[in-house]
């Protein structure tokens, strides 16, 4: 014989949503509120209309299980009006009771009432826009900084060794170094006078260094990449400032 597990009820009214990328199942129920299971699609004008209809029976507060980042777009819609709870799918199927996926909204709405679920941190619009920022920018910084590293093996692949005499071959005399060597300039006195005073000072092997031989694959390459990397580096500016904001 079955029996239904039942719980003492501290929320008046809430709504159990099992969370998808395209749909949304949700459970409203409480006090005075029939238990109604409804299906929506993830699409905003439909979010909408969930939220018309949790507005309409009353419901204050809303748990959500959701795999991976589908909450949010919900979370976007909803938080302004109701309370949202973030449920840990671990720790749903922890509690005691029958659990199917088609139960699963209806599951989490008696879970909700009866204040039995552990709600995962969610950060206010203002940390998640910066959430997003930061991790966008790293993201760019260690592309940025795998082209930097395959600029170094195309010179080092033609043979020159700029690296071994400069510290940073990014900083201004590594680039106008790189700029002439790329304007076929072969002339090592031209090429000494590009470089900054502390870098002169080992003229003897910045010579053996910078006998190189760039062919045209190489100087399609380092062009691209030397292209890519300041985009890069202007979108991570971009960023900077936003975060300042």
């Amino acid at each position: 014989m079955k029996h239904e597990v039942s719980f003492p009820q501290i929320i008046e009214r809430g709504c159990g949503m099992d969370v998808h990328r395209d749909t949304v199942v949700a459970t409203g129920s409480g006090v005075g509120v029939s238990i109604e299971t409804r299906t929506y699609t993830t699409y905003t004008n439909d979010l909408y209309k969930l939220r018309e209809w949790l507005l309409s029976v009353g419901v204050t507060h809303l748990a959500m299980e959701s795999p991976g980042i589908y909450w949010k777009p919900i979370c976007n819609i909803l938080e302004d009006d109701f309370e949202v709870i973030l449920i840990n799918a671990s720790h749903v199927k922890n509690i005691p009771g029958h659990k199917t996926d088609k139960k699963d909204s209806h599951w989490l709405a008696k879970l909700l009432l009866s204040g039995l679920l552990k709600a995962s941190f969610i950060p206010c619009k203002v940390i998640r826009n910066l959430r997003d920022l930061t991790r966008y920018r790293k993201k760019l910084v260690r592309q940025a900084t795998a082209d930097r590293n395959r600029l170094e093996r195309i010179l080092q692949d033609a043979n020159f060794k700029i690296s071994n005499v400069i510290t940073d071959i990014f900083g201004i005399s590594g680039m106008k170094l790189i700029d002439a060597l790329l304007n076929d300039t072969t002339d090592f006195d031209t090429l000494y006078q590009l470089c900054h005073g502390r870098i002169q000072k080992k003229k003897d092997i910045l010579r053996e260094s910078l006998m190189g031989k760039l062919t045209v694959h190489h100087k399609y390459m380092l062009t691209t990449i030397r292209q890519n990397l300041y985009a890069m580096m202007s979108k991570i500016d971009m960023i900077d400032a936003q975060i300042q904001v």
